[in-house]
């Protein structure tokens, strides 16, 4: 592992913990030349399926990809990176679960509009716009009448209580 800053190979372990429910590990190291600490994050090389692309190209599962887009849809929002993380490794839990070697983008795509709600409402809208490549205003409101129909019965749960 080189250091981020100096490219030395040098280096110390200083903390080490569980993340993410134990599929990942935390290293907290230092430097040994420039004394400068970084983080970094360790995890089983698992395999995951290939994503078939709406023009039938395939390509390998890519998490930072998936991530980047998530915090796109959440710039300026209050949702942290460890949510987003959270979100992440959950979905690609379950690509692994699935056991399928293809798995159609369209797939990855309804699993991250199905969480999304839960972490901020605008940044599921602002995914949905882009993922769902509306036509129209009609389209849009459309998907934003369902959210609030959704987050209504959400609500109505909740004040019945369990």
């Amino acid at each position: 592992m080189r250091c981020p800053f100096c490219r030395d190979p040098d280096n110390k372990v200083i903390d080490s913990r569980e993340s993410h429910e134990g599929a990942v590990i935390r290293r907290r190291r230092e430097c040994l030349e420039c004394k400068r600490r970084f983080t970094t994050y360790e995890r089983v090389e698992e395999l995951n399926p290939l994503v078939v692309k709406k023009d039938g190209r395939r390509e390998a599962f890519d998490r930072d990809k998936l991530l980047a887009g998530m915090k796109k849809a959440c710039e300026k929002r209050p949702v942290s990176v460890d949510q987003l993380e959270d979100v992440a490794t959950a979905i690609e839990r379950r690509l692994q679960e699935l056991g399928e070697k293809e798995v159609p983008s369209s797939a990855i795509g309804e699993e991250v509009m199905r969480r999304l709600p839960a972490l901020d409402e605008v940044a599921y809208v602002r995914f949905a716009s882009v993922y769902r490549s509306f036509r129209d205003i009609a389209e849009f409101m459309s998907e934003l009448k369902d959210l609030l129909d959704e987050q209504a019965k959400v609500k109505q749960v909740k004040r019945r209580g369990p």
